[in-house]
């Protein structure tokens, strides 16, 4: 059952306006933890000698209309490597077991919450490879358009392998942009036989919501079909309101989901420095 809390802030995601007024702030958030349980310690593993969230934090701070760039975590060692490079840090509780659950929380503690056009970012702090380009075409929609709610970067994909890669979530969209379904199955189907030009999309790891649509994502229950894809985009098809695309070409950006992903994004480091 939505509780009413959830069905009156989902509400209020209905009833405003784009972007103008100057107090709206855009806020970014990058949610980092120790205990990922398939790559325990993942944030600070290094990479080309400096520890993955000092990529993130680094290439997430090119964007310059962040009012905010923060890191939010529960863990004591992330927090002092933060401080040590002057990067703004909020310590969140440790019961979080989704990012945007960790994102919600320290968007309330920055305000965000409070005010109704207010833009929360969240940042995978697995995305070492993420270029300042993305956020614009993230957070476009939600300034130029009134009915968007919360907007995900797809990324199109380039190659069989990696629409085939279960640890790939795929994004199925309708012609007006909207999300109706993430899976990590090798969609949209096009009778098993992959080619560019079947447009296929995957989830990169940003995230954007207006403030209340994010408060209301995490006060709405996890849903059947977000457990069976391990995807939280789903939930909000559950929900009233759609997730919308933020179209983005096939770069050489690799997620790390284990330590053997380390060295792609190693090799891409590389190969960008040379170009």
């Amino acid at each position: 059952m939505r509780s009413s809390a959830t069905s009156t802030a989902l509400q209020k995601t209905r009833q405003w306006g784009p972007w103008s007024d100057a107090t709206v702030r855009t806020i970014g958030i990058i949610p980092a933890r120790m205990a990922a349980s398939r790559f325990p310690g993942k944030p600070l593993c290094p990479i080309n000698g400096k520890p993955m969230l000092q990529h993130v934090f680094e290439r997430a701070s090119l964007y310059e209309r962040w009012d905010e760039l923060v890191v939010a975590t529960c863990d004591d060692v992330i927090a002092e490597f933060a401080k040590t490079k002057g990067y703004p840090v909020l310590m969140t509780g440790s019961h979080h077991a989704r990012a945007l659950d960790r994102v919600a929380e320290a968007a309330e503690m920055l305000g965000a919450d409070s005010a109704a056009d207010d833009i929360v970012v969240c940042i995978q702090a697995d995305e070492p490879l993420l270029t300042a380009d993305m956020f614009p075409a993230l957070i476009e929609p939600l300034v130029s358009r009134v009915d968007v709610q919360a907007t995900v970067l797809a990324m199109q994909i380039a190659d069989e392998d990696q629409w085939r890669n279960p640890d790939t979530v795929k994004i199925i969209a309708n012609a007006a942009g909207e999300v109706l379904y993430t899976s990590r199955a090798a969609v949209p189907y096009s009778n098993g036989a992959f080619s560019p030009e079947m447009a296929a999309r995957r989830i990169f790891g940003l995230f954007a919501f207006r403030a209340p649509a994010l408060k209301a994502f995490t006060e709405f229950a996890e849903t059947r079909l977000e457990q069976l894809e391990a995807c939280e985009s789903n939930r909000i098809l559950d929900m009233g309101f759609r997730q919308h695309i933020a179209p983005f070409p096939a770069v050489p950006a690799f997620s790390v989901d284990s330590p053997e992903d380390i060295i792609l994004v190693e090799d891409a480091l590389r190969a960008s420095e040379r170009a």
